[in-house]
């Protein structure tokens, strides 16, 4: 039976999911087999598994802290926010439907957590550690009669707690003692430590905040971790856009702009590309100026329909359309965003919106017809075109995976530029995406798509020589190579930083 630790915050955005990442590597470094775990997650970033499940992308790159394939099981409930206090939910990969917050908890709670127990239990008996995370705040006391995230899982395996404070947004100590304070006892014996995340400055200078939080809690603060930003791992709320400087452009490197939807799925899909040394990357919403980029991205949404209209209420619209017809701006739309490149959405089971039909921005002969049944799979395929975007990339193998639920159909003669041959582990012919004829405005369902070195590198380079400059021979960023590097150096900052003899005496480890 798996011995656990739990990590719980003070709030939402404090750093949980990448403190459980660092121990699951920690764990496995030390020669434990780990799982990470989180009983229901509220994110628009998810992932799709070798089994053709769907979950949140945090807990899959926990699991890739752990070198383990993601299991649906370590994160069993899944809400996707479609509109304001509604949800989709996916359970055990799948979606049941889309259910209000009210109808979920009256009507789905019990359901939930039986699976949510199911699930536990069989990571538990099949692995030595299990690093489990909350959600937001286990102190909401409008929310703690529904929980199933929080203390309720930690009660239900008898998990020590750890609470994280994120201090470089301000007021760590009283979100801490306001945190405990609001706890049931029982609730509070479960916290055996404190954890000061993001901290910048001298250590010393911190010391009697400490002190104090010790001698009125009556909780060991285990660890203080220092501020970074040069350890990249995907993160799951898309909030950490809002710190990303989207006004700042380099002119020596590439400006490419994405559209920050307020749907905005799967933002990490663009990770890749930020991380390389000629990109400037940058997130673009009403009232910021999209400018002259290089490259225009639409990325994936979760209601499609209402990202449209936003498009369309901001001028945003106007502006992609302007600079894509009139000075050949290079834009590639993906999943949601590939649906907007076209002519039309068609809704005809409301599964978005009530207004039927939406027109798009009109840049591709295609259509779409929004389905009840979701796709999720994973998939390789390769470059089957040779101009624009795709210059040189003919023949390029990539993989990717695919979370959408329409149907989108070429009305007028255009290429398609991938074509998809396996689909969940069986073979397949079939064709991805759409390209305009001089090849510079690209849509396609695949996510993942710029994790693919070769054809990213080409793409950039094809950009570089239309703006007369030299290409870079070969992919500055290895993906696989510099997530690991990533996870390790992430691990020994934590270990550095934290009181791991503790941890593992609470936990029962040796």
């Amino acid at each position: 039976m798996a011995k656990t630790i739990m990590v719980q915050g003070t709030s939402s955005n404090v750093g949980k999911s990448i403190l459980t990442a660092a121990l699951c590597r920690i764990f496995l470094q030390d020669g434990y087999r780990v799982a990470p775990f989180k009983a229901q997650n509220m994110a628009l970033n998810s992932f799709v598994t070798p089994a053709g499940g769907e979950m949140g992308r945090a807990q899959v790159v926990q699991a890739e802290a752990c070198r383990i394939d993601p299991d649906v099981i370590m994160n069993p409930v899944l809400l996707k926010p479609t509109q304001q206090a509604s949800s989709q939910i996916v359970v055990l990969g799948k979606p049941i439907g889309n259910l209000s917050a009210t109808h979920y908890h009256n009507s789905y709670k019990d359901k939930a957590w039986e699976v949510i127990t199911q699930s536990l239990e069989k990571l538990m008996a099949d692995f030595q550690v299990l690093v489990i995370e909350g959600a937001g705040s286990p102190a909401e006391v409008n929310l703690k009669a529904n929980d199933v995230v929080n203390m309720r899982v930690a009660r239900e395996v008898n998990s020590p707690v750890l609470l994280v404070a994120d201090i470089d947004r301000g007021g760590a100590l009283a979100s801490i003692v306001g945190t405990l304070e609001l706890l049931e006892p029982e609730e509070r014996a479960l916290i055996k430590g404190l954890i000061i995340n993001k901290f910048r400055g001298d250590l010393n200078l911190l010391k009697p905040a400490l002190d104090f939080l010790e001698e009125k809690t009556g909780k060991p603060v285990v660890g203080v971790i220092p501020y970074f930003s040069d350890i990249k791992i995907p993160e799951e709320d898309s909030v950490v856009i809002e710190t990303i400087n989207t006004s700042y452009q380099d002119k020596a490197k590439l400006d490419i702009a994405v559209i920050n939807l307020p749907h905005i799925a799967n933002f990490t899909d663009f990770d890749a590309l930020a991380d390389e040394i000629d990109v400037k990357l940058r997130f673009v919403k009403k009232g910021i100026s999209l400018g002259n980029p290089d490259l225009i991205i639409i990325p994936g949404s979760k209601n499609t329909i209402a990202d449209m209209l936003y498009l369309e209420s901001s001028n945003l619209s106007r502006q992609i359309k302007d600079l894509a017809l009139l000075h050949n701006t290079p834009v590639i739309g993906i999943c949601g965003g590939y649906q907007i490149l076209g002519r039309k959405m068609n809704d005809p089971y409301q599964i978005e919106s009530d207004l039927g039909e939406c027109r798009g921005l009109g840049l591709l002969p295609i259509e779409t017809e929004f389905l009840t049944e979701k796709v999720t799979s994973q998939v390789k395929g390769q470059v089957i075109v040779n101009n624009g975007l795709l210059t040189g990339c003919q023949g390029l193998n990539i993989e990717g995976y695919e979370i959408h639920m329409g149907r989108t159909e070429i009305i007028e003669k255009i290429k398609t530029p991938f074509v998809l041959i396996e689909r969940g582990g069986n073979k397949i012919q079939v064709a991805d995406g759409a390209i305009s004829s001089n090849g510079l405005i690209l849509g396609t369902y695949l996510h993942g798509i710029f994790d693919n070195d070769l054809l990213r590198r080409q793409i950039l380079n094809n950009i570089r020589i239309s703006k007369g400059w030299k290409p870079i021979q070969s992919p500055t960023v290895n993906t696989k190579f510099e997530r690991e590097k990533a996870f390790n150096n992430l691990a020994e900052l934590v270990r550095k930083n934290i009181n791991l003899p503790y941890l593992y005496e609470i936990m029962g480890l040796r």
